[in-house]
């Protein structure tokens, strides 16, 4: 039974499920029949971040699941848990390899949700029909850029601070979450979704998420903080992708930049697409839902 009050709030759009796996106990969010659609989100946000794409697709003849990663309520870990990629990469395969009732699937992620798309991408590459990422370039990517443009590292600031023990959860507790919504703004400046953005501070203010969604970032870097059985996997995140990709971006997104640099971290059969999406920063998939939304349709459906 999922514990009531603790990061859900009432919908009409989807059902509100939970699976045991990989010593978590994860909820999704879940509308729809036909092949699976699981959609990933990112930092810091939650499932319900999915609203606009769970109602199109559903009704566009696909079942679609949203998970909340671990480290986001309601989903619930066990003590001493890893939130390194491989773990989550793992989690969304497991996901995946028990809800797709063999049809097939696609991977759609936005975010930390893009990193832990890329990852699963490289490491598994037979195992997903077409992907399409969000706001994120390719980690090779990123890391090539930031040894080499200043300015991205101001862009990327967060992830230099989140590498600090202690400070940033000072920062985001003592100011009950604002931090996190001033990163909102900060990326998507032009956009109001403060119901939305209220809702997954709220929810993140339970337990130890907030501890635990900067660990993600944490063992990006640090190799203290990941899974040393997970090793092997590990190393394999970052490899060649073959299967189909499109990623999208906010027009008013820095990071678009990266974007056609990053091709060769595909395969030609991949057949590597980008696109930008206008009047949008880095959450497109909630300030243009209808063109998102199409985007997706549109790839997944070739």
């Amino acid at each position: 039974m999922i514990e009531q009050n603790i990061g859900l709030k009432p919908i009409n759009y989807a059902d509100i499920k939970e699976l045991n796996l990989n010593g978590a106990k994860y909820c999704y969010l879940e509308a729809g029949n036909g092949p699976l659609v699981i959609l990933v989100h990112g930092y810091p946000d939650n499932a319900y971040s999915w609203e606009h794409q769970i109602r199109f697709l559903s009704q566009n003849g696909y079942r679609v699941v949203a998970p909340f990663t671990r480290g986001y309520a309601p989903t619930q870990v066990s003590a001493n848990s890893f939130f390194d990629r491989a773990t989550l990469a793992l989690d969304i395969l497991t996901l995946a390899d028990s809800l797709d009732d063999g049809q097939d699937t696609f991977l759609i992620g936005q975010d930390w949700g893009a990193a832990i798309s890329y990852g699963l991408l490289g490491a598994f590459p037979e195992r997903f029909k077409r992907a399409m990422i969000m706001a994120v370039p390719h980690p090779s990517e990123i890391k090539r850029t930031l040894r080499k443009h200043p300015k991205h590292c101001i862009r990327s600031f967060h992830w230099f601070l989140f590498q600090l023990p202690v400070i940033p959860e000072l920062i985001i507790r003592s100011t009950k979450g604002w931090f996190l919504k001033f990163l909102w703004r900060l990326w998507s400046p032009d956009f109001k979704d403060r119901e939305h953005v209220d809702q997954v501070v709220e929810s993140m203010r339970w337990g130890q998420s907030f501890e635990h969604t900067l660990a993600y970032y944490r063992s990006a870097i640090q190799k203290k903080y990941r899974d040393p059985n997970l090793a092997k996997l590990f190393e394999k995140l970052d490899n060649p992708i073959l299967t189909p990709t499109k990623v999208l971006c906010g027009e008013c997104d820095m990071r678009k930049e990266m974007l056609p640099r990053a091709k060769e971290f595909f395969t030609n059969e991949a057949d590597y697409q980008w696109e930008l999406i206008p009047n949008s920063g880095h959450f497109l998939h909630r300030e243009e839902p209808e063109l998102v939304n199409q985007k997706i349709l549109d790839w997944i459906s070739r």
